[in-house]
């Protein structure tokens, strides 16, 4: 018999390239946010008055209250793995993630929108461009409360994995992202 046809050896063939493809999508994301987050720093020391004039117009408590709501999502994304959750509780945890993410989504679009008014002003030099392309491409990642929406559907183990584990990727990235954009 032909090692690829015994029911095993395929499992363990599939894990080690699901595990690949998992690892791959990790650390392509954390090398795209370095690159925006390290271009971000350099532009802020070339125009370091610009940056710190631009930083008073943003709001560091309402972005701490999402990252509470961001970290929150991740608990609860991070329930949904335990070995011996139920089917039911690995569900209402993965939804409960996606609502937590859909949450961070509307605070960061409500934050927006009181930014979006002195975004243009020249003073603020690139600030406020690279500010949307950083936190909006983070936003961006949000939309995977939908994909933890269609796995709390059909919660099997490894795709539970795969997006809990890039779910915690994008908690990571907002978590280092929070100080360098509002704090810094």
């Amino acid at each position: 018999m032909d090692a690829r046809s015994h029911p095993i050896a395929a499992t363990a063939e599939e894990d080690t390239t699901d595990a690949l493809l998992l690892w791959v999508l990790v650390w392509s994301e954390l090398a795209a946010f370095g690159i925006l987050l390290v271009g971000f720093l350099i532009v802020g020391l070339l125009q370091p008055d610009a940056f710190a004039a631009a930083r008073s117009h943003l709001d560091p408590l309402l972005a701490g209250i999402n990252t509470l709501v961001l970290l929150t999502s991740g608990w609860q994304a991070a329930l949904a793995t335990r070995p011996r959750a139920s089917l039911r509780q690995r569900r209402r945890a993965l939804v409960n993630a996606a609502l937590f993410g859909f949450a961070f989504a509307a605070i960061k679009v409500f934050e927006y929108s009181a930014e979006a008014g002195v975004a243009g002003d020249p003073q603020f030099g690139s600030f406020f461009e690279l500010y949307f392309l950083v936190t909006g491409f983070h936003l961006l990642h949000v939309v995977g409360a939908f994909v933890l929406i269609i796995v709390a559907w059909r919660p099997k183990p490894g795709n539970v994995e795969l997006i809990t584990t890039l779910w915690h990727v994008i908690d990571l990235v907002w978590i280092v992202m929070f100080p360098l954009v509002y704090l810094v």
